[in-house]
């Protein structure tokens, strides 16, 4: 990290938990049972739903989840690789039933602000005083002509990870020697920044050691993305891409904005992807689409006009409907990404603001910290961090805080970078879902 040092920067999370249940001074129990439902059990509402038992256990928290295991989508690209398991990306609730929270499968039908009620498919319904919503991602299927949900079955997405993840791995494994992948990227705003990018990596790392003829085409809407620099640089030192001529035949081929990258139609029988530089090909077609806040943010009101879920940075209320937080990648909390970490740090400033409110007091002051890890090559890999706070009712990067890997290559600290990686998984995973 070029500007600010690990040990300093984990330092600075810590001050950025200080509203966690490891600096949050828990509220006594007693008085009337105060309830709690959240929707959605990933990054974010899984981690709410843990924190707000360890702040206040008096508080009835119940989580409401459509699938019984959780499988991330951070390390998922090394599944496509080969690098790792799909089942090692896989979570389960047992932990948080240990700390008393109440795991419900089922899917949420819809949020009654009004009555605050949340009521699901399965016929039931739920009183809250405070409902946090998790709701994940959907996509825009109308921005690409050809492409639905329905063809994402085939032609994946792979961008909420699980089977689909599956099915693009067999389709790459499947691929002859000399084939083409083509992937569309997305544009901006979307979950995990770095992702499209990172994929195009591991992907390359396989067909590098297994299909070296093979062929990678970039689409995107974007003219630069996330970790531009350390990616191109990465893909120039492994996989012969030439940064001062991005569209050329190389492994991997870089089509921009600029260079007419952007998908506007998708014909499934030939696997041709229409963009304005023209028709592209793929025997394997990986279609990542333009982004929106998960279906029950509709249904409950909660989504602005652009798609997203407006927040009060403070403690992730709705801007538009009281007594209903937002948190993760649904919601609107620039500069933080959409990103697990930072759904994790939401979660964490979410959850002692509902503690608080719940208890008649004010909401403390929140800090927010923000880490991802990319992993271009075995031994390769690089990351970005910043710590946030809040001022003047807004979200604010500290000024000096957090950083970026260094442009200049060194194998001992990339090597690192993914031992850190590595670590990171282990501790956020374990944290969000532990006992």
């Amino acid at each position: 990290m070029s500007n600010f040092s690990r040990r300093n920067f984990i330092k600075a999370g810590v001050a950025a938990g200080a509203v966690t249940a490891t600096g949050f001074t828990p509220f006594a129990i007693g008085g009337s049972k105060k309830q709690v439902v959240i929707v959605g059990g990933g990054m974010g509402g899984a981690t709410a739903a843990k924190y707000i038992r360890m702040m206040d256990s008096s508080v009835e928290v119940t989580l409401i989840e459509a699938n019984k295991d959780y499988y991330t989508c951070f390390l998922s690209n090394e599944v496509l690789s080969g690098e790792r398991t799909l089942d090692s990306l896989k979570f389960g609730y047992s932990g948080l039933e240990k700390h008393g929270v109440k795991v419900v499968f089922d899917y949420v039908s819809g949020i009654d602000a009004g009555k605050q009620m949340v009521n699901t498919k399965g016929g039931k319904s739920f009183k809250y005083d405070r409902c946090i919503v998790a709701p994940g991602i959907d996509f825009k299927w109308e921005t690409i002509e050809g492409y639905d949900a329905n063809e994402a079955e085939t032609t994946t997405h792979a961008w909420k990870a699980g089977s689909q993840t599956a099915t693009l791995r067999k389709q790459l494994e499947d691929m002859k020697n000399g084939g083409t992948f083509v992937m569309v990227a997305p544009p901006n705003p979307f979950r995990c920044p770095p992702g499209p990018y990172e994929r195009v990596s591991q992907i390359a790392h396989y067909f590098k050691q297994h299909k070296p003829k093979s062929k990678i085409i970039i689409l995107d809407p974007k003219a630069k993305f996330s970790k531009f620099g350390l990616f191109t640089s990465g893909w120039q030192r492994h996989y012969g891409f030439d940064p001062s001529n991005p569209t050329a035949a190389g492994m991997i081929s870089f089509v921009n904005s600029e260079n007419g990258g952007t998908a506007t139609a998708y014909d499934a029988k030939s696997k041709t992807v229409t963009a304005a530089a023209g028709k592209f090909k793929g025997d394997v077609v990986n279609i990542i689409p333009a982004q929106k806040a998960g279906a029950i943010a509709f249904g409950a009101g909660l989504a602005d006009d652009k798609g997203w879920c407006p927040t009060e940075g403070k403690t992730f209320e709705s801007s538009i409907h009281k007594n209903i937080h937002v948190i993760g990648d649904a919601a609107v909390a620039s500069p933080l990404p959409k990103s697990a970490y930072a759904a994790s740090s939401e979660a964490k400033v979410c959850a002692a603001a509902v503690v608080a409110l719940l208890n008649g007091k004010e909401a403390p002051h929140p800090t927010y910290v923000n880490t991802c890890y990319s992993i271009i090559a075995p031994g390769d890999g690089i990351s970005v961090a910043m710590v946030y706070d809040y001022k003047d009712g807004k979200i604010v990067k500290v000024e000096g805080s957090g950083g970026l890997t260094s442009t200049e290559f060194d194998a001992k600290l990339r090597a690192r970078e993914v031992e850190y990686a590595y670590s990171w998984f282990k501790n956020i995973t374990g944290d969000t879902f532990g006992g």
